[in-house]
């Protein structure tokens, strides 16, 4: 069980980017402690990462974003497969122009890998969440239905340094929640991460948990696009709890409250 987040602004939102990104952060905190990272994107296609071995409190109060970054993906993992201690198989991941972050269990990523003749990124990352980023770099423009090959769990959010969009996709057995404004478009792996953010950053968000089997783009603070998919429902995971670390939601909300008045 991991956590993600993070947001797309229109360009004449006020929203402090740093402090949305700490309250979103700090609202999936308790979902993993086995590595944190976060990526970011402004006016230009590039986007910069950060991420370490260590949970959310450790990183939340060197978290920054440039007033120019529009976008951002934010996550907290709790591993199954593919080490920690081995950095690329942290997140965000980083496959070719594709960043991006995801929660779930993917159980036929080596297989995909080699059916569609894909490298992996490094010679030393094995997490099952690359084959994600590798088939949406592969399929630009038709992702959704390149998603049903996937069996497993998926709430997933990447960039992609070839297209300006912030891009979404929840399959089976995760949550992914949204939460819109005029000028704001924020997601997460929690609806108390949505409200955490509200409260920090003094918006009012229209909050829904997306559907099983969507895609969307989002552009300039507002969805874009839309897609569907149908996930494979065979796939038989043992239930996980929601909060794996729970002393880093304590750890995390004591930390922002110190950063930011509510």
């Amino acid at each position: 069980m991991c956590g993600i987040a993070g947001y797309n602004l229109a360009s004449t939102s006020t929203v402090d980017r740093t402090v949305a990104a700490r309250a979103l952060l700090a609202g999936i905190a308790e979902r993993g402690a086995d590595a944190v990272g976060f990526a970011h994107r402004g006016s230009g296609r590039r986007v910069k990462l950060h991420k370490e071995r260590s949970g959310a409190s450790a990183l939340l109060g060197r978290v920054e974003v440039p007033r120019t970054a529009s976008q951002c993906l934010l996550h907290v993992r709790d591993y199954t497969k593919g080490h920690p201690r081995i950095d690329a198989n942290n997140h965000p991941i980083r496959h070719g122009a594709v960043v991006g972050v995801h929660n779930g269990i993917i159980a036929n990523d080596d297989e995909l890998f080699s059916r569609h003749g894909l490298a992996r990124s490094t010679q030393r990352i094995t997490v099952d969440s690359e084959i994600i980023f590798a088939l949406a770099q592969r399929s630009r423009g038709r992702t959704a239905k390149t998603f049903e090959q996937l069996i497993g769990s998926m709430a997933a959010a990447w960039l992609d340094e070839e297209r300006s969009e912030l891009l979404l996709a929840r399959g089976m057995g995760r949550p992914l929640w949204i939460g819109c404004s005029e000028s704001e478009f924020l997601f997460a792996s929690t609806r108390y991460a949505l409200e955490l953010a509200e409260r920090y950053c003094r918006i009012e968000l229209e909050k829904s948990e997306l559907p099983e089997g969507t895609v969307l783009a989002v552009d300039d603070g507002r969805v874009s696009a839309r897609d569907s998919f149908r996930p494979d429902m065979t796939f038989e995971e043992e239930p996980l709890p929601a909060v794996r670390a729970p002393h880093e939601r304590e750890a995390t909300l004591a930390i922002l409250a110190s950063l930011h008045a509510a």
